[in-house]
């Protein structure tokens, strides 16, 4: 692949998310970014015909199988957007073809996975993301100068139920968007973790509330649920002298800094009113999807190291699965198995 040649990339698996990642690259196709050329080669899926009317849609050609496509296609890169536990051997069949790849969020079914997908991608010398998408909302980009030192993150994602992604609970689904970014922001090692969760509409846990201590001091509660009435997607935090709180669906940021009090002080109480200043810190706009698969791509182009490495879904994926022995372990103590029968 020369600078000037486009990249080729496939899709593999093209249900509701995988369909937005084929929407993408052929948009990036059409409405390149600067010194970035792309070209949506393939697109891979058990089912057949919607593999090839999506295909079809956007103008790239469905390969029947991943070895066809990986033999004939001439791909060099790859977004794995299939079932969870389908991720190692889909991923390892695409590096050991000589293709990297962005693998879908969770990385993997167990740790197990996640460490041989490490190795596969060491042995093969390939570039591997992980979908780990609020990484690229702008709202999250917004807030990385205001870091300072956070000290308390207060985090809500809320879903109306749909039948997707049931092969994994919440914490999977849902929550560990919101891990990844908190991991990410804090850079700290989790100290301790205590977390309740219960089924609802399924065999597996449909909505949970956790709170994580970091050796640093930091305390992060998560709530999630897949059987909401309302769609929320918020993160808030603290640090010294400042509330920061991001609305992800909105894409925007606001703030509040406290500054040194500018009046006298009362000669009661001896107290003086800070001064409390709102400010809504600049957001760039940008699709998210569009900016982690250009992101991926760049990465692929410069094989240079991506935004969201193969640890950082590693610790992601790690901290989730804690999570989810902390809620077994819990349900146990409350005998909440015998009461609900599906934990």
């Amino acid at each position: 692949m020369t600078s000037s040649s486009p990249i080729r990339v496939a899709v593999i698996g093209v249900g509701s998310f995988g369909r937005n990642h084929a929407r993408v690259y052929s948009d990036l196709q059409r409405n390149p970014a600067p010194g970035l050329s792309v070209e949506l080669a393939g697109i891979v899926d058990v089912d057949k015909e919607r593999a090839a009317a999506l295909a079809s849609e956007f103008g790239a050609k469905a390969y029947a199988s991943i070895d066809e496509l990986v033999q004939w296609g001439k791909i060099q890169a790859a977004s794995v957007a299939v079932p969870t536990v389908a991720h190692l051997k889909v991923a390892q069949q695409l590096m050991e073809g000589g293709v990297d790849v962005l693998i879908e969020k969770p990385l993997a079914s167990n740790m197990i996975e996640a460490d041989e997908l490490t190795r596969i991608a060491g042995r093969t010398h390939r570039i591997v993301q992980v979908g780990h998408l609020e990484r690229f909302n702008p709202a999250v980009r917004a807030v990385l100068p205001l870091m300072t030192h956070p000290m308390f993150f207060e985090v809500h994602r809320l879903s109306i139920f749909t039948p997707r992604s049931l092969d994994v609970d919440v914490v999977l689904d849902l929550m560990i968007h919101d891990l990844d970014v908190v991991l990410s922001l804090v850079n700290s090692p989790v100290k301790e973790i205590r977390a309740v969760g219960l089924p609802v509409l399924t065999n597996k846990v449909d909505i949970a509330n956790v709170r994580l201590e970091f050796h640093s001091g930091c305390v992060a509660n998560f709530t999630a649920s897949r059987v909401s009435t309302e769609r929320v997607r918020k993160l808030r935090f603290f640090q010294p002298h400042e509330y920061v709180s991001i609305d992800y669906s909105r894409r925007d940021v606001f703030k509040l800094s406290v500054q040194p009090a500018n009046a006298s002080a009362d000669p009661e109480t001896g107290f003086a009113m800070p001064d409390i200043v709102p400010s809504k810190p600049e957001v760039i706009d940008e699709e998210p999807l569009r900016a982690e698969l250009r992101s991926f791509l760049e990465a692929v182009r410069d094989r240079s190291r991506p935004v969201v490495t193969l640890e950082d879904g590693r610790k992601a994926l790690a901290v989730a699965l804690d999570i989810l022995k902390a809620i077994q372990e819990h349900s146990r103590r409350t005998n909440l198995e015998a009461l609900t029968g599906r934990i």
